[in-house]
C-alpha cells in the first residue's frame, strides 16, 4: 500500500485546495462549508458527513466539470479564503498566553469522538476528548493529541423484531477516513517500533487535522507484523485482558515514542484516564536517558508536568493486569532502559494495604501507576472529586479522604458541534459570529431576544426532529415491527406540537434507563393524555457482553409495541454522534437518571443547553452544580455525596419523584399559555438555561480552565525541576524517609480560656529541617462545627533537645479529643500529599 493510495484520484488544477479543506476536520463543526460538499456530492455528504469520502467518491470528470462552473468556483473560493482567514486570525491563547506553554500539550486518550465519519469512540469519554480537541483549536491552545486507529472501531447496532440487539463491526478503511499517513521530511511513512517478547511490533502513524490541532493515531495493521499483532488495534476496548494490555502499551509507550520521533517535546502531558499511564513512564525513562540520571530523579522531574484526569466512578473501572502478563510484554521494553519489574510493581502494584478490590493479588493498577507518575489529578465535576477521593483513599492510608489532593474541572461540551441552525442564528444575533472562539462576554445575554423568537426556534427544531425520526424509523424497516399499526411504528403519530422527552446513552443498569418503566400504567396515562400528551424518543447501545443492558433495550422495545404506547415511544437504532446531534437539537426535555453517585459528569445534558432544551436530571455530576429552580428539574435536589454513597436503595423513591415532576410540573408548564398565547413560564426557563448555563458548561470554559489553573502553573513548577534540583530533592526526601519513622510527639497540652483553646505541642524531628514539616491541629466535622485544619506556629527549639521543637496554636473551643495534632511535610516545590504521603498523627 503506497501513500499515493490515500490521495484523491484527480484534483483539477483550479481546485487543488479541496484536499486540504477535506482533511481538516473543522468541517465537522464549522458548517459554513457544508454547501461546498453538497455541491460536489449531495447524496454522499448527506449519508456520511465525511468531506474526504465525498472528495474520493466522485469522478475526475465531475470535478473537471465543477472546475469550469462559475457558481461552484465562487463557492470554492469563499471557502478557501475563509479557511485561510481562520488559520491566520489571532486566538484567545495567542492574545493572552502566546508561548507560555512553550512546546505545547500532549493529550492521550483511548478514544476520540470527533465525528461520526471517524468512528474511533464508544461513548462519553471519547466525545469529551473530541470536544476538548475542537475547543483547543478554537482557542488556539497548542495541543497534539495521541490515540489509536481501530480497524473496526466501536460496534454498529441493529435491533431485531424481538428487541434483541445485534452487533456489527464494519471495517474502517483508512483511505476513506479523513486521515493521511504521517510522513517525515523524506516523505516516508513514519513508523514506530516497540519491542514485544521475541519480536518487534511495527506501528503505522496517521494524522487527522483538527483545526489548529493535530490528532496522531497509531495502528498495528502493518503487513510485516505477525497476525496476532496486526489485530492489536482491531477493536476498541477489547474484553480480552491480554489484548487490552497490548493496546495500552501501544498507546502509551508507542505514543510517546512517536512524539519523540517527530521531535515533539511537549511541556505538558495530559492523560485522559489511566489507560494511558504507560506514556508517563516512557516519558520519565526518556528523560532519564537524555539527562543521564537515575529513574527517581527523572520521575520527580517529569511528574510536575503530568496531569491525570479520571472519569471513573467505581474501583472496578480501573484497569488491572496480572504481573505475569506485565512481565511477559514489558520485559523487552524494560530491558532497553535498565528498568526492573520490582520498580514497576512499586509504582503500580495494588496489593496489600493499597488494594482497591477485595482479594486482589499483586496486579498492576493503571490508575495507581498514573497516580504515582503525575503531578496533579482531577475529577470531572465537584461531586466526582469526592467520589475520586474515596476511590483513591486506599493509596493514602493515613490521610482522610478530604485531604487527598484530587481537584476538579467540570467537563464541558464543544458548543458549535451541537447547536442547530436556528439556535446558531439566534446566538449570532445576540453575541456575534466568533462567540465560541473566545470567552463569552457578559454583554451578550439573551434577555433582548423576544419570546416569539425563542418559541419559533424550539418549534422549528422539534419539527425537524420529527421529520428525522420518521426517516430513521423507515430505514429501520419499521413496517416489519410486530405491533398493531405500521403507520405508528413508522413515526406517523409523532406530533410537531407535543412535548418530546429524550433519553439517549449507553444502556446499562446503573444509568437506569428503565426508571420510567417502573409504573407502565402511569406512563401510558402520560402518553395518552388528550390535552397534555407526551412523546418519548430513545436511543442507545448496550455493551456486547452486558446482558442486563440488552434486556433493558428489550423492555423498552416491548413497551413501545403496546397499543397505548405505539407511535408515541420510538427507539432509534445505532446511536452515534450523528443521531445524538439530531436528538439534542430537537427534544424539549432531556432525561438523565443514573444511580448516585455513579455519574462522573454526564455531559449529554449539556448538549441541549445551546438549543433551548431543558434538563430533567438526577442531582449528580454537573447537574449538582448547575441546577436551580429556574433552569430545569432535579431528582433528589440537594443530595450530598455522603448520604448517597451509603445507599443504593433509591430506585423506588426516585421513580416516584420522576413521575411527580412530569405530572405536576413539567407537562402542565409546557402547555400553559399566557395572554400572548405563548408558554411564558416555559420560555422563561429556556432563556434562563441558555443564558446561565451554556457558556459555563462549554468546552471553551473547560479548556481555558485547564490552561490557566493547571497547564501554566504546572509548566512554571516543572521549569524549577532541572536535573540538578530534581536530584537534590530526591536525595533530600530519601533522607527524610529514613528519619520519618523516628519522629514523635513528646507532649501535648491544651489550655482553655472562654471560647478558645490554646494547644502547646512538642515534637522530635530527628534532624529533618524544621522548614520541611508542618505541625497542624485537625478537627473532623461534628455537631460542634465543620472540619478544621489549623497550622501551628513554631515558638522555639526545645532546650536540651537537638531536634526538638515547641509549637503553639489557638483554636475555637471543642470538647476534649476533638483536635488531633499531626506532622506532615511542607514543601512548595511538591504537590503534597500526592508526591509524598508522609504523615504522623498523635494517637
Amino acid at each position: 500500500m503506497t501513500i499515493a493510495a490515500y490521495n484523491p484520484r484527480h484534483i483539477p488544477e483550479g481546485l487543488t485546495e479541496l484536499s486540504s479543506l477535506a482533511l481538516d476536520l473543522r468541517w465537522s463543526w464549522h458548517h459554513g462549508s457544508d454547501s461546498l460538499w453538497r455541491a460536489i456530492d449531495e447524496e454522499t455528504w448527506k449519508a456520511t458527513h465525511n468531506a474526504w469520502l465525498v472528495l474520493n467518491s466522485v469522478s475526475g470528470e465531475w470535478l473537471d466539470t465543477l472546475s469550469n462552473d462559475e457558481t461552484f468556483l465562487a463557492l470554492y473560493q469563499r471557502q478557501v479564503e475563509a479557511h485561510r482567514q481562520f488559520e491566520r486570525t489571532s486566538t484567545w491563547y495567542s492574545d493572552e498566553y502566546q508561548g507560555r506553554l512553550d512546546k505545547g500539550v500532549a493529550f492521550f486518550c483511548m478514544e476520540y469522538g470527533l465525528s461520526e465519519s471517524l468512528p474511533l469512540y464508544s461513548g462519553g469519554l471519547g466525545v469529551l476528548a473530541g470536544d476538548y480537541l475542537k475547543a483547543a483549536s478554537d482557542l488556539g491552545v497548542p495541543v497534539t493529541a495521541v490515540g489509536l486507529l481501530y480497524q473496526q472501531g466501536y460496534f454498529r447496532q441493529s435491533v431485531t423484531a424481538e428487541g434483541q440487539q445485534l452487533e456489527f463491526y464494519p471495517y474502517n478503511d483508512p483511505s476513506m477516513l479523513p486521515l493521511t499517513p504521517l510522513t517525515n521530511d523524506d516523505e516516508q511513512w513514519v513508523r514506530v517500533i516497540i519491542p514485544f517478547p521475541g519480536r518487534q511490533v511495527r506501528l503505522r502513524a496517521w494524522k487527522a487535522r483538527v483545526g489548529h490541532c493535530d490528532l496522531l493515531l497509531l495502528d498495528s495493521n502493518d503487513p510485516r507484523n505477525e497476525p496476532g499483532d496486526r489485530g492489536i488495534t482491531s477493536e476498541l476496548y477489547s474484553s480480552n485482558s491480554e489484548k487490552r494490555l497490548q493496546q495500552e502499551i501501544v498507546l502509551g509507550i508507542g505514543g510517546w515514542k512517536l512524539l519523540r520521533q517527530l521531535e515533539i517535546t511537549p511541556s505538558i502531558c495530559h492523560i485522559n484516564e489511566g489507560h494511558c499511564a504507560f506514556a508517563l513512564l516512557e516519558r520519565a525513562l526518556d528523560w532519564q536517558n537524555e539527562h543521564a540520571t537515575d529513574f527517581e530523579t527523572a520521575r520527580l522531574a517529569t511528574r510536575a508536568t503530568n496531569l491525570f484526569t479520571t472519569h471513573t466512578s467505581v474501583a472496578a473501572g480501573f484497569d488491572h493486569f496480572p504481573p505475569g502478563l506485565i512481565r511477559l510484554y514489558l520485559t523487552p521494553w524494560m530491558n532497553e532502559y535498565g528498568f526492573t519489574m520490582d520498580q514497576l510493581m512499586g509504582l503500580g502494584s495494588s496489593s496489600g494495604e493499597h488494594s482497591l478490590r477485595a482479594g486482589d493479588e499483586a496486579s498492576i493498577n493503571m490508575a495507581l501507576l498514573a497516580l504515582n507518575m503525575c503531578g496533579r489529578i482531577n475529577g470531572v465535576s465537584n461531586m466526582h472529586r469526592k467520589v475520586t477521593q474515596t476511590l483513591l483513599q486506599p493509596f493514602f492510608p493515613r490521610w482522610p479522604a478530604c485531604d487527598i489532593p484530587v481537584e476538579s474541572v467540570t467537563n464541558g461540551i464543544h458548543t458549535p458541534s451541537w447547536d442547530s441552525l436556528e439556535s446558531d442564528a439566534l446566538w449570532t444575533k445576540a453575541c456575534g459570529q466568533e462567540r465560541w472562539r473566545r470567552p463569552l462576554p457578559s454583554s451578550c445575554p439573551l434577555s433582548d431576544i423576544p419570546d416569539s423568537d425563542l418559541l419559533s426556534m424550539r418549534q422549528a427544531q422539534r419539527r425537524r426532529l420529527v421529520h428525522y425520526l420518521r426517516q430513521r424509523l423507515a430505514s429501520q424497516h419499521c413496517e416489519h415491527t410486530p405491533g398493531n399499526n405500521p403507520d405508528a411504528a413508522c413515526g406517523l403519530l409523532l406530533d410537531n406540537e407535543t412535548l418530546t422527552l429524550g433519553f439517549a446513552r449507553r444502556f446499562t443498569e446503573y444509568k437506569r434507563p428503565d426508571l420510567l418503566l417502573s409504573d407502565p400504567d402511569r406512563l401510558l396515562a402520560l402518553l395518552n393524555n388528550r390535552d397534555h400528551p407526551l412523546q418519548i424518543v430513545l436511543a442507545g447501545k448496550a455493551h456486547p457482553k452486558d446482558e442486563c443492558g440488552k434486556d433493558l433495550i428489550r423492555r423498552w422495545k416491548a413497551f413501545s409495541w403496546l397499543p397505548g404506547a405505539e407511535g408515541k415511544v420510538v427507539f432509534i437504532e445505532d446511536y452515534d454522534l450523528g443521531v445524538a446531534a439530531q436528538l439534542i437539537q430537537g427534544v424539549d426535555v432531556w432525561l438523565n437518571c443514573p444511580r448516585h453517585p455513579w455519574e462522573a459528569c454526564g455531559t449529554s445534558g449539556m448538549k441541549v443547553l445551546v438549543n433551548g432544551g431543558l434538563n430533567l436530571s438526577q442531582y449528580d455530576g454537573w447537574w449538582a452544580e448547575a441546577w436551580n429552580d429556574s433552569v430545569g428539574w432535579a431528582i433528589r435536589p440537594g443530595a450530598t455525596f455522603e448520604e448517597l454513597s451509603t445507599s443504593n436503595s433509591h430506585d423506588h423513591s426516585d421513580a416516584l419523584e420522576l413521575y411527580e415532576l412530569l405530572e405536576k410540573e413539567i407537562i402542565p408548564e409546557f402547555y400553559q399559555l399566557d395572554a400572548n398565547g405563548h408558554p411564558g413560564r416555559w420560555i422563561e426557563r429556556i432563556r434562563s438555561s441558555m443564558n446561565g448555563l451554556t457558556a459555563t458548561y462549554s468546552a471553551n470554559r473547560m479548556v481555558r480552565e485547564y490552561v490557566e489553573s493547571f497547564y501554566l502553573p504546572m509548566v512554571e513548577l516543572g521549569n524549577r525541576r532541572n536535573p540538578t534540583s530534581a536530584r537534590d530533592m530526591v536525595e533530600t526526601y530519601r533522607d527524610v524517609s529514613q528519619m520519618w519513622r523516628r519522629l514523635r510527639f513528646t507532649s501535648v497540652e491544651a489550655r482553655q480560656s472562654n471560647d478558645e483553646q490554646t494547644f502547646f505541642v512538642d515534637v522530635y524531628l530527628d534532624g529533618i529541617p524544621e522548614q520541611l514539616v508542618a505541625v497542624e491541629l485537625v478537627a473532623e466535622a461534628s455537631e460542634f462545627g465543620p472540619r478544621e485544619t489549623h497550622m501551628m506556629t513554631m515558638n522555639h527549639p526545645q532546650v536540651g533537645s537537638e531536634h526538638g521543637y515547641s509549637y503553639e496554636c489557638s483554636v475555637p473551643a471543642r470538647p476534649e479529643g476533638h483536635y488531633t495534632p499531626r506532622i506532615r511535610l511542607r514543601d512548595e516545590r511538591l504537590n503534597l500529599p500526592l508526591e509524598n504521603t508522609a504523615v504522623l498523627w498523635r494517637n
